[in-house]
């Protein structure tokens, strides 16, 4: 059976042609890949559609996505995952979610179904990996908090998915593809859309200034694959029921307190019944053969609607969660407006030298471009939750001096 024809009219040409096989091994695995790729859906996104910045080294035996996850995986900002909560900052507890479960959430979601849809499994794990990477400490609220001041400082306002852009492109450097960074992007989950469509980006112009556009607090719009797409709605997907079952888990609703009814008929009143219920609805409304779109019906979509408000009312704006925000507004100028000060003075003892910096780890390109504000936003942006605090306690604690006095 001949491959499917492939839709080539919305495909960007690679900068270069992808480096020839030079081995027997290579050659086997790409011939391999090729034959895997021209399984997938006509509209699908496959190896050779890859487009990077630089192209600095050749490609290997991965597909170009799958590098990138692997590059994802190695950053500096994706190891800080594992000490940044979800939803429920200042809560101890060991069985709700944090940052790094959420996105193993969103991966596995999104590849089971890209599976079914055949879809690029290797490009919807990359775009999952890398797309909250820009959360900051105190999740959400620190995001308003943070945006706060960069706008008092003239630079902009501050939005999580430009930052995990931001990081993987610009302060880290690591050459991904435009379709793994342009999902990330364009992941946000808490849009109400019943149905996306990949909007192609034409070229890195296109998509600096779509970034530039989102970081002015434009949306992004949609992602340019299908695969983009899948990300953006298993983001929901992960968070929507395991937010409730978290909540019930810490006591924040009690489990007597049932969701609205239209939420419990059509979704389901747990976080395995949601997730199941969405994910079927999904592959039965959305078209990845012939027409190019993801989608849910229209009664699924009106009652997650209905329990995001609810989530809302109950979760995010509880007055027990939300009762610490003034201080968490105070740390964030405190650290903002010392390290400010730390760069003018030429601080090197300060740890926004010392961890920052003059760690080695940053790419040059971006410290000799980037103003000092802008310098000290993605100090904090890439801070876990604990270490903002000892930071904070480190700036506002007088410290014990040590020796004896004549």
């Amino acid at each position: 059976m001949s491959p499917p024809h492939r839709n080539i009219r919305t495909r960007m040409k690679p900068a270069r042609e992808p480096r020839k096989p030079n081995t027997g091994i290579e050659s086997a695995i790409a011939a391999l890949t090729a034959k895997r790729e021209a399984l997938l859906s006509p509209l699908a996104t496959i190896s050779a559609d890859a487009i990077r910045r630089h192209n600095r080294t050749p490609e290997d035996i991965r597909t170009p996505f799958s590098r990138d996850a692997d590059r994802i995986i190695h950053t500096r900002a994706y190891t800080r995952y594992i000490d940044k909560t979800q939803v429920f900052y200042l809560v101890e507890n060991d069985h709700i979610t944090h940052r790094v479960i959420h996105v193993q959430l969103v991966s596995k979601i999104a590849r089971t179904i890209g599976r079914c849809l055949r879809l690029n499994e290797d490009l919807i794990e990359a775009i999952a990996l890398g797309h909250d990477i820009g959360h900051i400490p105190y999740g959400h609220f620190g995001e308003t908090c943070l945006a706060e001041i960069c706008r008092q400082q003239g630079i902009g306002s501050f939005h999580h998915n430009v930052q995990s852009v931001r990081f993987l492109d610009r302060i880290e450097d690591q050459d991904l593809t435009m379709q793994v960074l342009d999902g990330i992007l364009c992941h946000n989950g808490e849009a109400d859309d019943v149905r996306i469509s990949p909007v192609p980006c034409s070229s890195w112009s296109a998509f600096d200034k779509k970034v530039q556009d989102a970081s002015d607090g434009k949306s992004p719009g949609a992602p340019m694959t299908l695969e983009g797409c899948v990300v953006k709605f298993a983001d929901t997907i992960a968070y929507i029921g395991r937010d409730l079952q978290d909540a019930r888990e810490v006591g924040l609703i009690a489990d007597d307190n049932r969701i609205p009814a239209r939420c419990r008929e059509v979704l389901g009143e747990d976080n395995r019944r949601i997730i199941d219920t969405l994910i079927h609805d999904l592959l039965e409304n959305s078209n990845t053969e012939t027409k190019g779109y993801i989608a849910y019906s229209r009664d699924v979509e009106a009652a997650l609607i209905e329990l995001r408000s609810f989530s809302r009312r109950h979760i995010y704006d509880n007055p027990v969660l939300c009762s610490e925000r003034e201080k968490i507004r105070a740390m964030y100028s405190t650290l903002f407006a010392v390290y400010l000060d730390d760069i003018a003075a030429g601080q090197h003892t300060s740890r926004i030298y010392s961890d920052f910096i003059d760690s080695g780890h940053i790419s040059r390109n971006y410290l000799t471009s980037a103003t000092p504000a802008e310098v000290a936003r993605d100090f904090i942006a890439g801070m876990t939750d604990r270490y903002f605090a000892k930071r904070y306690e480190e700036c506002v604690i007088p410290r014990r001096i040590e020796g004896k006095f004549r």
